[in-house]
Parts: C-alpha cells; sequence; structure tokens
C-alpha cells in the first residue's frame, strides 16, 4: 500500500502542540484501520518570516502541490501583523489550491456545556464560499499620510463562485436534513448580494428535494443564538461565513474545539484541515492547550482522504472523552492536560 502523504505546518504558539496531539492521534486511529500516512513537516510560521522576511518560501506553493493534503496547525505571533501572516501563509495555500469550500460543522458535544440555554441538540455545518467575495485582492490606498487618505477594497462574486458554493452546501444538505439557509444582505448591499440571492435561487431548482430560504446576515447571528437547533447546513459568503462559523463555534460552547476544511472538492488539489483557534501565545507552551479542534480536523482530513470509518472511529473517541471532566482541558470546565486529553483519546480508540 502506498501511504497518503501529508504536509504538516504546525505553525506558531500552541499550533505545534495541537497538531503533535492530532498526529498522535491519526497514528493509533490508522493502527486500527491498516491506513499508511507519509508526514512531512515543514516550519513555515511568523518565526520564519522574522528570520527570513517571509512566512515560506518562493517555492512554498510548487513544494506542497504534490500531498495528498494539508494539516495547518495555528498562524500568529506577536509583532507579525495578522494581515502579512494570513496573506504570507494561509490565503495563499486557499487560493492556489482552489480550496473553494470552508467546511466547519458545529456541534454541542454532551458534557460540554453551551452558554445558551436549551442548546443541547445543536448539529449543523457552516459551508463558506472560501477564495473570493469580501476578502478580494482587488483595490488599494490613496494619498497616504494626509488628511483625504483613502482605502478602496471591492468585492468579487462570480456566477462561477457562487454556484459552486451553493451546490456543494445544497448537496451536503440533502445528505443530512435536507435543509439549508443562505445568508445575505440584498437589502442593503445592492449589486454582490442580490446577485448571490439571484445565483442561489438558480441553483436551488437543481436541488428539490432540499428545502431552504434565505435570511439577512443580521436576523440569522441572532437565530444562532436564539434558535441554533433550527439550523442544517448554512451557506455564506466568505466574509459572512467566516463571521457566522465564529459564533457557532462561541454557541458550542469553545472556539477550541472547532474543526475546518479547506476543501478542493474536484480534488485536482490538495485540500487544507485546520482548528478555527488561533496560536494563542498566552498559551503556548504551558500544556493546557485544547487538542480537539485539531483533532477534529485530522478526521475530517482521514474522511476526505477516504477513510471515514476511521474518521467515525475518532469523533466517537472525542465524544467519550468530552463527557468526562477528568478528559476535558480547563477551557471545557475541566481538569486535563493537552497530554492527558490526548493520552484519553488514544486509549478509546485502542
Amino acid at each position: 500500500m502506498t501511504p497518503q502523504t501529508i504536509a504538516v505546518i504546525p505553525g506558531d504558539g500552541i499550533g505545534h502542540e495541537v497538531i503533535d496531539a492530532a498526529r498522535t492521534v491519526l497514528d493509533a486511529v490508522c493502527a486500527q484501520h491498516d491506513i499508511e500516512l507519509s508526514y512531512t513537516e515543514f516550519d513555515w510560521s511568523c518565526r520564519r518570516f522574522e528570520r527570513e522576511g517571509a512566512m515560506m518560501p518562493p517555492d512554498g506553493i510548487d513544494t506542497l502541490r504534490g500531498f495528498d493534503a494539508i494539516l495547518l496547525g495555528a498562524v500568529g505571533w506577536p509583532g507579525v501583523p495578522d494581515h502579512v501572516s494570513l496573506w504570507g501563509l494561509l490565503i495563499p495555500i486557499r487560493r492556489a489550491f482552489r480550496q473553494y469550500v470552508n467546511l466547519r460543522p458545529i456541534r454541542v458535544f454532551d458534557g460540554v456545556q453551551s452558554p445558551l440555554r436549551g442548546a443541547e441538540n445543536v448539529d449543523f455545518v457552516v459551508v463558506r464560499e472560501n477564495v473570493e467575495g469580501e476578502y478580494s485582492e482587488v483595490g488599494g490606498r490613496v494619498n497616504r499620510g494626509f488628511p483625504d487618505e483613502m482605502a478602496v477594497q471591492e468585492s468579487i462574486f462570480t456566477r462561477v463562485g457562487v454556484s459552486r458554493i451553493a451546490d456543494f452546501a445544497f448537496e451536503l444538505a440533502a445528505s443530512r436534513r435536507g435543509y439549508l439557509t443562505s445568508a445575505t444582505k440584498s437589502n442593503g448591499i445592492v449589486h454582490t448580494l442580490p446577485f448571490w440571492d439571484e445565483v442561489v435561487a438558480e441553483r436551488a431548482a437543481r436541488h428539490p428535494d432540499v428545502r431552504w430560504d434565505s435570511e439577512h446576515i443580521d436576523a440569522l447571528a441572532a437565530k444562532f443564538v436564539l434558535q441554533p437547533e433550527r439550523f442544517d447546513v448554512v451557506v455564506g459568503s466568505n466574509l459572512f461565513g467566516d463571521i457566522l462559523s465564529d459564533l457557532a463555534a462561541a454557541v458550542a460552547g469553545s472556539i477550541g474545539i472547532a474543526p475546518s476544511a479547506n476543501l478542493d472538492p474536484t480534488r485536482e488539489f490538495p485540500s487544507m484541515f485546520e482548528p478555527v483557534h488561533g496560536s494563542a501565545p498566552d498559551i503556548a507552551g504551558t500544556g493546557v492547550a485544547n487538542p480537539v479542534g485539531a483533532v477534529w480536523s485530522a478526521a475530517l482530513m482521514l474522511g476526505h482522504l477516504g477513510h471515514p470509518e476511521a474518521a467515525a472511529d475518532v469523533l466517537a473517541a472525542m465524544e467519550a472523552t468530552l463527557a468526562k471532566p477528568e478528559t476535558r482541558t480547563a477551557d471545557l470546565g475541566g481538569t486535563a492536560s493537552t497530554s492527558e486529553v490526548t493520552e484519553a483519546l488514544v486509549a478509546r480508540l485502542r
């Protein structure tokens, strides 16, 4: 059997700790399922930027191109502006490899206390358009340093881009509970969001088995808090999906358990898997980082690589360990360290 190749980028801060945990869990579940993974680790990070002036080398994208998947820890460190770290590593990877789907599952697990009353049955997925929309590179600044300085940022919505993310979301909803919600703001944003609505409605006609509706982003954010259990699949633009998925992670009890997958559904290019949390410099090296977001991301990677049974086993081990305070980290009201959570996950898998 030829091993599937994984590029590992631990990144900064707790990225190293949670990626070590995820790899330990992957080793355990792969041994149970006779899966072979081969890892190559890269030191691309803010620390590299400080040393060499770039987050990754000029041939970084070409280096990653031949891998089956990419596992990323976290990026960010004091002294390096966030737009430098993101546009120097994460965003170029997403765009070069046409990872137009950002997939973020949201669940309230037994033993994890949501800050909301009655949120025990929350189980939905945010599907975020990942390569265009509000996060375009089109724009600029003029008259720098003068009183009339101006910044212009253009949103780019293409028919191809909106169609393919809508199709992915409708197909995912058809495989779940058959309900999709589209995030919009077409009452206030006069060009791009009415266009989004029109294209989503066109694609909906191709998926008559899925019930769907459209919600303005402000009302939708309120309903995430007031009625989170009603949602199944939520699809949104790059900006709306980004904000909604972080809000949803908070509804689920902690951003520390939130995973994400940056997918190229065509599989022409490698997809990338990363926890939603940041590098958390304030707790880096203290042994208290929650590894579950990285472990869940690794489970998503297993599913994408064609190992759904192994992915399901990792998810079951997560459910079991999250249910007990002695195998939860402090951010979830538990008492366990990063290594103790990892050991408990491995024990469940074995």
